[in-house]
């Protein structure tokens, strides 16, 4: 006992060994890493089917919505960069968003796709979502919250990076 609070009162499983506890801690992330990777994958499938995004111009357009956001990004700088070619930049993002999306769901180099992810989230926090008050309405930010565990812990399970590190582990014994 510590400080009266029971810690030696968990349920093992009659079958196999260790506590739920361990089970649950060990995926935690899946979940986490299953939203992002699907939502990546749709957002970035959405913008490259949407006719409408992938102009310089025009109601819904990548160039109009990134000449609305100038004035109140916090690094207007960045959009003005994006504004040189609007159309490649809704090209890089969406496809960005899609390799970051589908390496995050398969777990495949998932640290740096998670990077990917949270450079995604940043620069799209720092220039079209910036103003959004309250911040916490603007999801960009949330987004690269999210991000951070999987940069941090990877893709350690259920995830082709750790079916490498298996294998490589089995070629060394």
């Amino acid at each position: 006992m510590t400080h009266g609070i029971r810690t030696d009162m968990h349920t093992t499983h009659p079958n196999r060994g260790g506590d739920w506890r361990d089970s649950a801690t060990r995926y935690a992330l899946l979940p986490l890493r299953i939203f992002l990777g699907v939502t990546f994958i749709y957002a970035g499938l959405d913008k490259l089917t949407n006719s409408a995004f992938m102009k310089s111009g025009g109601a819904g357009s990548i160039g109009d919505t990134m000449r609305s956001a100038r004035a109140s990004s916090a690094i207007p700088a960045l959009i003005d960069l994006a504004l040189k070619n609007p159309v490649g930049f809704g090209y890089a993002i969406a496809l960005g968003e899609l390799a970051v999306g589908i390496a995050t769901l398969l777990g495949l180099f998932g640290r740096l796709a998670a990077l990917g992810g949270a450079l995604i989230s940043l620069s799209l926090w720092l220039t079209v979502s910036w103003a959004t008050t309250p911040y916490y309405y603007g999801n960009d930010l949330i987004y690269l919250m999210a991000w951070l565990p999987l940069v941090l812990a990877g893709a350690p399970y259920l995830s082709v990076d750790a079916a490498l590190r298996a294998r490589r582990q089995r070629g060394r014994d």
